[in-house]
Formats: structure tokens, sequence, C-alpha cells
């Protein structure tokens, strides 16, 4: 039996033809690191590989297999994993020119550590922004990544990395986190299903992130129903993270066997009153539409917010400073700061104070308030990922056309108020580029956004794959 392209075959079933002995975890990280070899050299997906060790681990998975042992629900899914968490091994850069020589990690974070004992092969580390700082994705360091849909555009970021290897096939599985929204951006701009989930429910670290607040980690695959077989293996509470969350008493796959319906829901365009493209409008609202003829009960709002900029930049940029960059200012490796972001934290440097992050978090408290009475009665708020369409890397995403600096101010909503969100392909604008329709939940319901998610994917019957993209020449 020939490995299958891994767009064409849920992460269960291909697990489940390693572990019937139908297909080896070697021939499938064989399969994996070929792909790589084909795609990387255009799309500059994984900035560290270490096939060797890839294969080790996959003949290990399959002599246990051999032995009669058990190996776990992801045996031989090959997995990529964020530069901006630690797999044994490689080193963590985050994208950044000051931690280019950084040491091999002697061990994994925690939901790198289980993945790996799920059966799980961690093949190499894929591309993020320095440190996550913003929804593309490049880099002094290691450069750009780019969208496998279209060459000259961005995959979004701060996941790009591993979402671009994911939409391209390399690896079926890859690892994200969402500060603001780095798994939902670029599983929006590359035709994926993503999640982000409650605060907690994946732990993050060790060592613990400077974005509490804010960020979370999580898996990334093409579907819905992978995302949720992937979290099922690592959801769970850690001592490392002191916002973790209990298990789940049931498995969140099968939740997603038969997803009910929603029977009401928020339809939010514009939850700011600020422009959004209008393809990508459109787009969403044939998606609830298509709700809506099922017989679920459609709300549009309008305007239902102010900006929420003000109390975001606080905590993001302030979580970076001292933690990390308060020790640059000043030095040589200042200069090696990727533009953009050293722009950012210049201006934070002054403004952000421990009042100003007081300020913040009670800004986040009062916002989550209004949420909770705006989504009262409702299964769930959907709204379009992105308010603008998918930029050229460096750039800005458009709105009719026109550049825009707000392009992806959707996002940080579910961030701020901690509440689980994610992301469906709805189909494409004119250029052929993906859109992503949100869906946010109320507080602790993971379950509920990915039982919608899965029935917006049923209803829509998409299957986004993009054409394979030819190494770069010379």
């Amino acid at each position: 039996m020939s490995v299958p392209d891994f767009r064409t075959v849920s992460v269960e079933a291909l697990a489940s033809m390693v572990l019937n002995r139908s297909l080896s975890a070697t021939e499938i990280t064989e399969h994996a690191l070929d792909r790589i070899e084909m795609l990387n050299p255009s799309l500059n997906a994984f900035v560290a590989l270490d096939g060797e060790d890839a294969l080790d681990q996959a003949a290990a998975i399959d002599k246990r297999l051999e032995a009669g042992e058990a190996v776990g629900p992801l045996a031989g899914i090959p997995i990529g994993v964020k530069d901006l968490a630690d797999a044994t091994g490689f080193p963590t850069t985050r994208g950044a020119m000051h931690l280019r020589d950084a040491p091999p990690a002697g061990a994994d974070s925690t939901e790198v550590a289980r993945l790996r004992a799920a059966g799980g092969v961690i093949v190499g580390k894929t591309n993020t922004p320095e440190f996550g700082c913003i929804g593309d994705t490049y880099n002094p360091l290691f450069g750009a990544t780019w969208n496998p849909w279209n060459l000259s555009r961005s995959p979004g970021g701060s996941s790009g990395g591993t979402a671009a290897a994911v939409a391209a096939g390399m690896v079926p599985v890859g690892t994200g986190s969402d500060g603001g929204g780095s798994i939902r951006i670029p599983s929006s701009m590359c035709g994926l299903s993503g999640l982000k989930a409650s605060h907690g429910r994946v732990p993050s670290g060790p060592p613990p992130s400077g974005l509490l607040d804010l960020s979370c980690v999580g898996p990334m695959a093409r579907r819905v129903r992978d995302v949720a077989y992937c979290l099922d293996a690592v959801v769970g509470p850690h001592p490392s993270d002191l916002r973790s969350l209990p298990a789940p008493a049931e498995s969140w796959r099968r939740a997603l066997n038969n997803p009910p319906i929603p029977e009401r829901v928020l339809w939010v365009p514009a939850f700011d009153g600020e422009p959004v493209d209008s393809e990508i409008v459109a787009s969403c609202a044939a998606a609830v539409e298509r709700l809506s003829a099922e017989g679920v009960e459609v709300v549009e709002a309008g305007r239902l917010f102010e900006p929420i900029s003000g109390a975001f930049v606080p905590l993001f940029f302030g979580g970076l400073i001292g933690p990390t960059y308060r020790l640059l200012f000043g030095t040589p490796a200042w200069d090696d700061v990727t533009d953009v972001l050293a722009a950012t934290l210049e201006e934070a440097y002054e403004q952000v104070t421990v009042e100003a992050l007081s300020q913040a978090r009670q800004q986040a408290g009062e916002l989550s308030i209004q949420l909770g009475e705006a989504m009262a009665g409702f299964d769930a708020m959907l709204l379009p990922t992105m308010a603008g369409q998918t930029p050229t890397v460096g750039g800005n995403g458009t709105i009719n056309g026109v550049e825009v600096h707000n392009w992806a101010r959707f996002t940080p909503l579910a961030n701020l108020t901690r509440r689980p969100a994610g992301t469906v392909c709805c189909g494409f604008t004119q250029d052929k580029m993906p859109i992503g329709l949100q869906v946010l939940g109320h507080q602790a319901d993971d379950v509920g956004v990915l039982q919608t998610m899965a029935v917006l994917e049923d209803l829509l019957g998409l299957d986004p794959i993009p054409p394979d993209t030819a190494p770069i020449d010379g």
C-alpha cells in the first residue's frame, strides 16, 4: 500500500493504517521527508529538520508495534513544531537573531511531549515571526514563509510555518500558538480549520510564556475532526502552567461524530463598525445563510464593541518587554530585531507601565462581560476571521483593494476574553485565496465551538487543497 497524500486522508485514518500494519511509521515518515525536500525550498515552512532522528523515532514505533505494544493514537504521525516551543534536540530560536546560537533543547514542551508520547514523530521546527509578534511569518534569521495557495502571498502568522506545512501536505499535524489570532489567522489564510482553545486547555511551556494573559498553544491540522483528535492527546493540566484546566470527561473527537446543529447564532459582520472587505463579508454571509437554511435562527448584529487595541497592545507587547527585550535596548543586538517589532517595542517601552497593564486587564474583564451579555441566548457568535484579504509577505491585507493596517483586527477579541474560537474555510476570493469564517464560543465551551465548526464543514462541503508548488530554480 502506498502512502496517501496527507491532504486526502484524516489523521485518525492515517494513524489507523500504522496501527493495523497496512503502512509502517517509517514509510509515512519517509513520505513526509520527501514532501519537505520537494516543497520547502519554495515555501520555507521548515527552518530545522532532523530526518535521521525522525526515521529513528518511526523505526522505534514500528518495532514496538511488532512486539505487540501500544504506541498511542497518533502512531507514526509526522509533526512539525512551531519554533516558539521546545522540542528535544532542536534549538528554540523564536525567529530572533539574538537566539541564533541557542543550544538544542534538552526537553520537550508539555504539548510536544504529549504528542510524542501519543506516538507522534517530531520531524523539525516550523517558521514563525520573531517571538510571534505579527500576523505574518518572516524574521531576520530565517526569512519569509510563503503561502502554498500563492507563492507571492503571506501564509499569515504567527503560526504561518506550521499552517503552510500542513496545507501543502508536508506533515499532517503541527503545533501552533495563538496570542492574538496566531492559529486562526494562518489557518484562515491557508484554508485550514483551526482552533484557539480556552486558556489552559493545552498547557503552555515549560518555560512559561511571557504572554500568559493572551496566549494559548494547540495542534493544527487540515480539518476540525483532525484538530479534535489531536487535542484529545494533549489537553489536561500540568503544574508548569498555573492556568491549566482539568482534562475533559469525554473525547472531543467523539463529540464530533454527529454534531448537533446550533439552534441560534449571532452573526456579526463587523463588531467594531469598521469596514470589512466585501468579498470576505459575502462569503461569510453565504455560509451563515447555509446554516439558516437548516433551521438555525440567525440574528444579525451591528456594532457591538469599541476598537479593542487599547487593551490588547499593552498586554501583548508588555509581555515581551520584561522577559525578552529589555536587556537588548541600547546594545548592538537591537539592530537585528525585526523592524516592526523594534518600532512597536520602542513605543511600548515608554507606555507600558504597571498602571497601564492593570488598566488593560480591567478593560479585558469589562470586554468579557460585554461579550457575555451580547452572546446570551445564542449558541455561538459568527464573524469573519479576517477583515482584509491576504497580504503579500511584509505587507498589509487589503479591504476592497486598499491596504489597511488593521486587516487582522477580529481575532484578538477571543484572546482578551479567553473564549474558545475557531475558523473554517467558507470560500475563496476572486484570486483564489481562502476565506475563513470565525466561530466564537462561550467561556470554556470548547466542545460547542468544535461542534459548530464541524457542522459548518459538513454543510459547506469544502475540502481545500492548494496546488503543489515546484521548488524555486537555482
